[in-house]
């Protein structure tokens, strides 16, 4: 008698998963019963009771139970962004060309710009740019970066693996020094002779579309893991910029004046909040700043230490804490870096003491 009752129900199950699975559930995140199959379901159980089968309800609840575990979909894995900083312009076709390599590699790629607009050939504030907005994008982004006068030769291309869980494509030249020592370096990776856009081995100039945006796509998408970019490089091997770091020494600090707030002219400092803090200057006292290029003096002035532009009248110059908590100078509705002809650049330093309260704010 229990042979024919294990018989009913395995073959119960069988029919069930075979004949009916399909009319009871369809494959969708978005609801488990359609309408119509509902009610069929409702309406086999009611009739399986009526009939007095217990084990024939155990049976069909088993199978329905058993096409739910089987049909299920896996969670899908979602791209991470793909985001791209170039010194390109947006003139011409070679930003659009890098970003139908990568929407090809996968078409549901969020690709971003974080900008195309720097100085050309300038290394320096393309290293600035990425310290300045990748620790605000979620981990597992990647950033594609392409400042490269030394395209086609024998630096290299690497993948960078911060600390922060970031990676960084480009060329081995500097460009993820700040971001370097920001989040740490995890792993360096040389991008192998094989990771490049098929049919593009006799291009050497171009390798932000052939070789690292192809790169980039592939590694964000989820198409190729890290460790499969190419060969790992020791972390010591990543090419570092020189640059003026900001020291506090005795009454007085020295920096640098690694970027521009390039639409208005504000100059702006590598002096953080918490460094300028130890000279113990308040809000509405002076200092005295000296700037000056390879060690020759440019100019020196006293300036007022204030929370923003309007805490000093039109036309004046004041020193404050930017957006990234760095000690900044500026005219309210004018110009500093052509007023006093400073700019930027790791050539060039500031001095900073403090000179006395004044009868200001």
């Amino acid at each position: 008698m229990l042979k024919i009752k294990i018989l009913r129900v395995i073959f119960s199950l069988s029919y069930n998963i075979l004949f009916y699975g399909k009319q009871l559930f369809f494959r969708s995140t978005r609801s488990v019963f359609m309408i119509r199959p509902k009610r069929v379901f409702f309406n086999r159980i009611l009739y399986f009771r009526k009939q007095n089968h217990e084990d024939m309800i155990r049976a069909y609840l088993l199978s329905v139970l058993v096409y739910m575990l089987f049909s299920c979909r896996p969670a899908e894995r979602k791209d991470s962004a793909l985001v791209l900083l170039t010194d390109f312009g947006t003139k011409d076709g070679a930003v659009a060309a890098m970003k139908g390599v990568a929407l090809q590699v996968s078409g549901d790629l969020q690709v971003h710009d974080l900008t195309h607009e720097i100085p050309a050939f300038n290394i320096w504030e393309g290293a600035y740019r990425l310290d300045q907005t990748a620790p605000y994008w979620a981990a597992g982004t990647v950033f594609v970066c392409v400042v490269d006068p030394g395209v086609g030769t024998e630096r290299k291309p690497v993948v960078l693996k911060t600390g922060k869980g970031h990676y960084f494509v480009g060329p081995d030249n500097g460009l993820f020094t700040l971001i370097a020592e920001r989040e740490g370096i995890e792993e360096v990776r040389e991008i192998s002779k094989s990771n490049r856009l098929p049919g593009s081995d006799q291009s050497y100039t171009f390798h932000g579309r052939d070789v690292f945006a192809y790169t980039g796509a592939k590694l964000a998408s989820g198409v190729m893991t890290f460790e499969e970019t190419g060969e790992k490089l020791p972390a010591k091997s990543l090419l570092h910029l020189v640059y003026p770091k900001a020291v506090l020494s005795a009454d007085h600090i020295t920096g640098g004046i690694p970027v521009l707030d390039i639409q208005y002219g504000n100059v702006w400092t590598n002096v953080n909040q918490e460094l300028f803090n130890q000279l113990k200057v308040k809000p509405g006292q002076k200092i005295r700043v000296k700037i000056s290029k390879d060690k020759k003096l440019v100019t020196e002035l006293v300036i007022p230490y204030v929370h923003s532009f309007g805490d000093v009248a039109e036309g004046e110059n004041l020193a404050y804490m930017n957006s990234l908590m760095n000690l900044s100078f500026g005219i309210n509705m004018g110009d500093f870096s052509k007023t006093y002809g400073v700019f930027s650049g790791p050539d060039w330093q500031i001095d900073i003491t403090a000179e006395g309260n004044s009868s200001g704010k």
